[in-house]
């Protein structure tokens, strides 16, 4: 897509393929506050940018400017994957119209770990506060925010510790997934294919098939995954399936199988289609 750099700030020339606010909330981040309506906060790892809406298109505006062009995933033509899955389906088409602006980001695995882990049986605005506690807890000041806690600062804390910060069954599951994960290089699980990879993390405390799902396409950028939730199993049965179907093993074997190596963004522009619809016709 089209963008420029310039000092601390990445141009985006091409709004048809970057919507701040499509691609922040179709449920992939949890580290980003809406400041007003042109205006977000985003926070990975110890590094912030701040996206503006202007006239022509947005403003990206970080001192590292290169980890938010891989985040944003800034170099990857997505009009070409909206109109290879809206080819042979007229909900794809609807859903890619309607989150026009999607991009999946590129975050890193230890964050997605534990956010997901956070996220099992939560909502969103909740996750996205037991994320902001943590940080805070034990992740580095950066003077206006927290850094999402590295690993070692996580082994800092006890069961009881993460409990007291309001993370209920979970805090056992972090607790014993921050050990697990002490000596493991994680960036090596990229050359994983994905069948393994998805063994691998559902090795991991408090990780189930579709927090595994959730990690290996939001952390690993692994577009062979379909996360399958209540949502997906709404969509599903809404608009795919010949009769219902309950099995999320099932529905998330036909899914892949329907959209195979793009089945990561069909996931997240279905997701979002179908959510934003129910919302709004409540």
């Amino acid at each position: 897509m089209k963008y420029e750099i310039t000092n601390d700030k990445i141009l985006i020339k091409d709004k048809s393929q970057f919507n701040a606010t499509h691609i922040l909330e179709c449920g992939q981040i949890f580290r980003y506050r809406k400041v007003d309506d042109k205006t977000y906060s985003v926070i990975s790892e110890d590094k912030i940018a701040i996206l503006k809406q202007m006239e022509n298109g947005y403003e990206i505006i970080t001192k590292d400017i290169k980890y938010f062009v891989n985040f944003f995933d800034l170099d990857n033509d997505y009009e070409i994957i909206k109109n290879t899955l809206s080819k042979n389906s007229e909900t794809m088409k609807l859903a890619t119209n309607f989150g026009y602006g999607i991009r999946i980001l590129n975050q890193p695995p230890f964050e997605m770990i534990i956010s997901f882990i956070i996220s099992a049986n939560n909502n969103i605005k909740r996750i996205q506060q037991l994320v902001e506690k943590l940080s805070v807890k034990c992740g580095k000041n950066m003077g206006e925010y927290y850094a999402f806690p590295t690993i070692d600062e996580i082994l800092t804390l006890s069961i009881e510790d993460l409990k007291q910060m309001g993370m209920g069954f979970r805090s056992k599951y972090i607790y014993e997934t921050a050990r697990k994960l002490k000596n493991i290089d994680l960036e090596s699980l990229r050359s994983y294919d994905t069948k393994i990879l998805l063994e691998y993390l559902s090795t991991l405390s408090g990780v189930g098939p579709k927090v595994a799902d959730c990690i290996a396409l939001f952390g690993y950028h692994d577009m062979n995954c379909f996360p399958v939730d209540t949502w997906v199993e709404k969509i599903y049965n809404s608009f795919f399936a010949t009769q219902k179907e309950t099995n999320r093993v099932k529905i998330r074997k036909n899914l892949t199988e329907m959209f195979k190596d793009l089945s990561g963004y069909a996931q997240q522009y279905l997701f979002y289609y179908k959510r934003e619809l129910d919302k709004n016709n409540v």
